[in-house]
């Protein structure tokens, strides 16, 4: 199927993918009279006592503001907000569709941080999440933590920790399957910006020790003039044994890839290059840095992609879905490392080890099982951290 001209087809059919509906029947006086004027100032009058009471009388409970500037639109990078409208309404369908979470497109005419989070502030009374979505690194990761700060409900930027954990879940069992520790293992990502940077992180707090991350220039090691501040505060944390050198030297004798980069970065011989058993995630999207087939054939044990058409597709609707309904359930304030450490282990655990090959490391997305198991997780992890208000 040629899958642009159908979507263009269909998109115009649609004319949009999601819809405001209500459950309140509008038939006759009486229900008008309930629904909206004089009734409904009985709820008004309670919110006022207390605005806690919006999560029970209003939908917000149950709605996250898909917020965007367009700068980093899938693959198309810098587009701007109306056309990354088309994206994030397919985000909130997809929330709807996989975890009962209503969501809706926040598209912010601006590249101004401040405006952006002020924007935010400013109608965050009206939502019970924030999902930051395609918003370019570094301004992404500013705006997530300038959120964070001001804001009572939680702030999840889905490009950095939705793929995070899917990705962490894959390699938990990806290491189960060839039989190497976390602690023990040598990784190298390839990518700083948000996701690599978020899946690294996410990675130490599981133990990973020896990682190397690397960008167009090189490996992150402090001292390089070249880094961003994030870059720096990144190469602190990480390259214990402080190396140098561009990608193709730094991967080496490595038991893990991870990219998050740019396509066909990665060839054959450097992954012929690498530890036995390697491990090689090429994520970038919708082209990888190796196609799965090519890293099998030049030694890889297992693999990994973003794309659907490929054995273990690492994608965060996996992931976000299910962590948003986790966090609402319990009018959580806040998404925190140990939310994602439980709902990376919980989709992990969805595949026994007696099933684990090396086609199959993690669930689909159709698996209708992945976002109740994440949710209860993530639910779960925010009551024994003391995030949960419910």
């Amino acid at each position: 199927m040629d899958y642009m001209q159908k979507a263009l087809e269909m998109h115009e059919k649609w004319r949009g993918k999601i819809r405001v509906e209500t459950p309140c029947p509008l038939e006759n006086r009486d229900d008008l009279s309930v629904a909206y004027t004089p009734g409904v100032a009985a709820p008004c009058l309670e919110i006022q006592k207390d605005p806690e009471l919006s999560f029970a009388y209003t939908r917000r409970g149950n709605l996250v503001a898909v917020v965007t500037d367009g700068t980093a639109v899938l693959g198309l990078g810098d587009i701007g907000p109306e056309a990354g409208m088309p994206v994030m309404e397919g985000k909130c369908a997809l929330f709807q569709a996989f975890a009962g979470v209503d969501a809706f497109p926040i598209c912010v005419r601006s590249k101004d941080v401040d405006e952006i989070v002020r924007t935010v502030e400013l109608i965050a009374g009206s939502f019970g999440g924030i999902n930051l979505e395609d918003i370019a690194a570094p301004r992404c990761f500013e705006i997530e933590q300038k959120l964070k700060e001001r804001l009572d409900i939680p702030v999840f930027h889905d490009d950095q920790h939705g793929t995070a954990v899917v990705t962490v879940a894959a390699m938990i069992n990806a290491l189960k399957l060839v039989g190497k520790e976390i602690g023990e293992v040598s990784a190298v990502v390839n990518g700083a910006g948000a996701a690599g940077s978020a899946c690294t992180r996410l990675l130490m707090a599981l133990g990973l020790r020896n990682v190397v991350v690397c960008d167009r220039q090189g490996a992150l090691c402090p001292g390089e003039s070249w880094m961003t501040p994030a870059q720096a505060e990144l190469a602190e944390a990480t390259n214990p044994q402080r190396k140098t050198g561009p990608l193709r030297e730094v991967i080496r004798g490595a038991d893990v890839f991870m990219g998050f980069s740019a396509p066909g970065c990665v060839t054959e011989e450097m992954v012929a290059s690498m530890a036995k058993d390697a491990i090689v995630f090429a994520c970038a999207n919708p082209t990888p840095e190796i196609f799965p087939e090519e890293a099998l054939e030049a030694g890889a044990r297992v693999v990994g992609s973003g794309r659907s058409d490929r054995m273990n597709q690492i994608n965060n609707v996996l992931a976000f879905p299910g962590i948003f309904r986790g966090a609402l359930d319990v009018r959580a304030r806040e998404i925190n490392d140990q939310m994602k450490v439980a709902a990376a282990r919980a989709l992990a655990g969805l595949i026994p080890e007696s099933e684990l090959r090396e086609d199959n490391i993690i669930p689909s997305a159709f698996d209708k099982r992945v976002a109740p198991a994440i949710a209860a997780a993530v639910a779960q992890a925010a009551r024994s951290t003391g995030v949960a208000r419910v």
